[in-house]
């Protein structure tokens, strides 16, 4: 069983940046792919970026590519993702999740496991 819990979401203006955290805890000896999605309200949850559970590989949704950046500390059991260049359309709940034993992949129903979400609010 792997809880995971996110953090670092909040209010801020067109063009900021923000940084998401998501702790992992219980289970975590067991590679996992690892992803964000968000939800818009009255939106399906999208993809947003997955790193492998290698690390080595990264997979973006195109409308993130060149400003979000997706990290992980394996030693720390952390992921990060990095928002930049925020515009009003990247408001939502941003939900980390992991998907034990699985190299990576972009489809929500393989992650077994999610946060609880955090809200992301932009400004214009």
């Amino acid at each position: 069983q792997v809880q995971l819990v996110e953090s670092g979401g909040g209010l801020v203006q067109a063009g900021d940046s923000l940084r998401l955290s998501c702790a992992a805890s219980g289970g975590t000896n067991t590679l996992y792919a690892m992803a964000w999605f968000r939800q818009a309200p009255g939106k399906e949850r999208e993809f947003v970026a997955a790193k492998s559970y290698s690390g080595s590989t990264t997979n973006y949704a195109d409308f993130v590519k060149g400003r979000f950046t997706i990290s992980r500390d394996t030693a720390k059991n952390i992921g990060y993702l990095q928002m930049s260049s925020l515009t009003p359309e990247d408001t939502a709940v941003y939900y980390c999740a992991a998907a034990p034993g699985v190299v990576m992949s972009t489809r929500k129903d393989v992650y077994r496991y999610w946060g609880q979400g955090t809200q992301v609010t932009v400004s214009s």
